[in-house]
């Protein structure tokens, strides 16, 4: 291993010169395999080892997310998918699915928030495999790191990109210093490393009339805390069956942080809606394109993609658009979401927005002076609320 590593430039082309280098004169923790990894591409990959490591040690499953400009777009742990959630996730095609874990659970990173993840960054728990491989390899994306690959998997990533496909290969025995320092305006910051643990022992305060926290939903809560440890303050994080499904991330109000997450849990519910599902696309539509067109289905953004004259360009029939009321009936059947915040919820309008997502479990760390009014909101719904003590701020 090299003690550095010239960068093409920072985190823009005027910032030059670039490297990442070791203090104290000693070896990088981490071998490039292949592919020129850029500034932005090594922060994305040193935050995203931490969260899946991390992950995996807490539950004991294998683990993937994807990040994209230092920021989770989703985590997952190694659980079979149902049938929808494949086809949602554009791998019901995949032969050997259900026998590889870490191929499930990039799966279910990877297809949470597809639009998010184009071009992303992948951290692998495990070593990778074939099966993972060759599903990352027709994904739009910039690198991977992980603590090996099996030798097939590596050819099959190294063929990605036309050859320059980043493949970092990280240390797993690797521990940081317990003091980390960072520059900001030439002025050094010193501060020590959040090596808090998050585990099922974080959830036994649970201060609403329900206790009733399930393995599943200690789970989820567990995901979306520990994805929340490693995004971009202020953050809220959903999670549902292994995985988180809605980061709301850097937003400066609370409600934003919960109002964008639970935006984007609530299209991850609506891309298994039957009429999503079975949307009639051009053969040569390409995955890209597709999320974008879903998205424009399911939100109604910008374009209408079934109107007259557009429609055209992206399926063989006219699809029967997705109404608000059945969107909204589908919505409400949903329940036992789990929702984390890495800071204290201060109103109940928080609890009101997180209810609209379906959401039954809440882990935040409390000490606002309105905790009562969001205790009294949550036992309204008859939710499970544990408050942590423990803030989760990154930056």
């Amino acid at each position: 291993m090299a003690n550095e590593v010239l960068l093409k430039y920072g985190c823009n082309p005027n910032q030059k010169p670039s490297r990442v280098f070791m203090e104290n004169g000693g070896d990088l923790p981490f071998e490039i395999l292949n592919g020129k990894p850029g500034y932005i591409n090594l922060l994305d990959a040193f935050n995203s080892w931490q969260l899946v490591k991390e992950l995996k040690e807490a539950l004991g499953l294998s683990a993937v997310t994807s990040f994209k400009h230092v920021s989770p777009t989703s985590a997952a742990v190694g659980i079979p998918l149902p049938e929808k959630l494949k086809k949602a996730c554009f791998v019901d095609d995949i032969k050997g699915l259900d026998d590889s874990p870490l191929a499930c659970a990039y799966a279910r990173a990877r297809g949470t928030d597809r639009m998010c993840s184009f071009g992303d960054w992948v951290a692998l728990s495990d070593v990778c495999d074939v099966t993972t491989a060759s599903m990352i390899k027709r994904e739009v994306s910039d690198g991977i790191i992980a603590p090996g690959y099996e030798p097939e998997a590596l050819e099959i990533l190294k063929s990605k990109r036309n050859g320059n496909y980043t493949i970092l290969k990280i240390d797993p025995d690797y521990v940081p210093d317990p003091i980390e320092r960072k520059q900001v305006f030439g002025i050094t910051f010193e501060q020590g490393r959040n090596n808090f643990k998050i585990n099922r022992e974080l959830l036994g305060n649970i201060v609403t009339d329900n206790k009733n926290l399930s393995d599943e939903a200690a789970r989820d809560l567990i995901i979306s805390l520990i994805t929340l440890k490693y995004t971009q303050s202020n953050s809220v994080c959903y999670a549902y069956g292994g995985q988180a499904i809605g980061v709301g991330a850097g937003q400066q109000s609370r409600i934003h942080c919960t109002r964008l997450a639970g935006t984007k849990a609530d299209t991850w519910f609506m891309r298994q809606h039957d009429k999503v599902l079975n949307l009639p696309f051009r053969p040569e539509i390409k995955r890209p394109d597709r999320d974008n067109v879903i998205d424009g289905y399911i939100n109604k953004n910008e374009e209408d993609v079934c109107a007259e004259g557009i429609w055209q360009r992206y399926f063989t029939s006219r699809p029967e658009p997705l109404t608000d009321a059945e969107a909204k009936e589908y919505l409400s059947s949903i329940t036992g979401v789990s929702l984390g915040s890495d800071a204290f919820f201060p109103f109940d309008d928080n609890i009101e927005r997180a209810h609209r997502s379906g959401v039954s479990y809440v882990a935040e760390p409390g000490g606002s002076v309105r905790d009562d009014v969001v205790i009294e909101t949550a036992n309204k719904y008859n939710m499970v609320m544990a408050f942590t003590g423990m803030r989760l701020f990154h930056h």
